[in-house]
C-alpha cells in the first residue's frame, strides 16, 4: 500500500511539474476520455506509448510509477480472468479436465482491459498528484469550479475537503501499516483461517485506526481555527495562477492525441473491439 499513487507528490524539475495545475486537470480529464477512445491494437500501442513518454519527461523514477499499480492488482486479475472466459468467439483452447472454454477474443480484450487501466492510473498521477502539490491542486479545482459559485456551491470548502483527503491517504496508510505491524507482535495472525476469521482479524485495527483519523481531524480542525481560517471569502493568494502558452499548447496536444485514437480505430490494425 505504499505505492498509492493518490496524495503523494514527487518534487521535480520537469516540464510537467512547471505546467499550470489548472490545465493538468483539464489535461487528465482529457486523457482519461483518450483511454476509452482505444478500439483496437494499434491504438493500445499508442496509448501505451504515451504513457511512457510522461512517465519521461515528469522525471518521476518508473519504480516508483509501477508500485502504484500495486493496490489494483486483484482489480486487474479479476477483469482479465472475466474477460478471458465470458468473451465468446474463435476457441483458442479448450484443456479436457476443464468445462470451460478459451477464446482468442478473450485474451485481446484481457490484454486491452490491462492496459487501458494501467495508462489509466500512471497518466492521471503523472498529470495530478505525482507533479502538483496538494496547495496547487486546491487552487486548480477551485478556479475550475468557480462558475458554480454562482448556484451557491461552497466550491472553495469542497476543494479543500479533496485535497484534504488527497494528502492523508499516505498519512492513513501508514498509520495502517504501524498499527499491523503492533498487532503482530502482539501474536495478530491476518493471514491464515477461513475469511471470517480474517475479517474478524481486522477489526483490531480497524478500531485503533478510525479513533487516530478522528483525532488528525479534530487537530486538523483545531489548527486551521487557531489560524483564523474562515473558508473561501476574502481570500487571497500568494501566487495567482496564470496561463502561459505552454498550457494551452499542452491541451491541444492532448486534444490532438484523441483525435488521432480516433482515426486509429478507423485506419489501425490488429485485433478491434466490437
Amino acid at each position: 500500500m505504499k505505492g498509492v499513487a493518490f496524495g503523494q507528490y514527487y518534487p521535480a524539475e520537469s516540464p510537467m511539474h512547471r505546467l499550470d495545475p489548472r490545465a493538468k486537470v483539464v489535461m487528465a480529464i482529457l486523457y482519461i476520455i483518450c483511454t476509452f477512445l482505444c478500439k483496437n491494437l494499434t491504438g493500445f500501442l499508442v496509448l501505451t506509448l504515451s504513457a511512457a513518454f510522461l512517465v519521461v519527461i515528469s522525471h518521476i523514477p518508473l519504480k516508483l510509477v509501477l508500485r502504484s499499480l500495486k493496490p489494483i492488482l486483484i482489480i486487474i486479475a479479476f477483469t482479465s480472468i472475466i474477460n478471458i472466459f465470458m468473451s465468446r468467439g474463435e476457441v483458442l483452447l479448450t484443456p479436457e479436465s476443464w468445462r470451460i472454454k478459451i477464446y482468442a477474443e478473450g485474451l485481446w480484450n484481457a490484454l486491452f482491459m490491462v492496459l487501458r487501466i494501467t495508462v489509466l492510473i500512471i497518466g492521471t498521477g503523472i498529470f495530478l498528484t505525482y507533479t502538483t502539490t496538494p496547495i496547487a491542486l486546491t487552487d486548480a479545482l477551485e478556479y475550475l469550479l468557480s462558475p458554480l459559485k454562482k448556484l451557491k456551491v461552497p466550491v472553495h470548502d469542497f476543494a479543500m475537503m479533496m485535497t484534504i483527503a488527497l494528502r492523508f491517504i499516505p498519512t492513513l496508510t501508514e498509520e495502517t501499516e504501524k498499527i499491523m505491524n503492533a498487532q503482530k507482535a502482539r501474536g495478530a495472525d491476518f493471514t491464515t483461517g477461513s475469511l471470517i476469521k480474517r475479517v474478524k482479524a481486522l477489526i483490531p485495527i480497524l478500531v485503533p485506526l478510525f479513533v487516530s483519523a478522528f483525532n488528525r481531524a479534530f487537530d486538523l480542525a483545531s489548527a486551521m481555527e487557531c489560524r483564523c481560517y474562515h473558508g473561501g471569502e476574502g481570500r487571497t493568494r500568494l501566487n495567482v495562477l496564470r496561463y502561459r502558452t505552454v498550457d494551452f499548447l499542452a491541451m491541444a496536444a492532448v486534444v490532438v492525441f484523441g483525435v488521432g485514437l480516433l482515426l486509429l480505430n478507423r485506419y489501425g490494425f490488429g485485433y478491434t473491439l466490437s
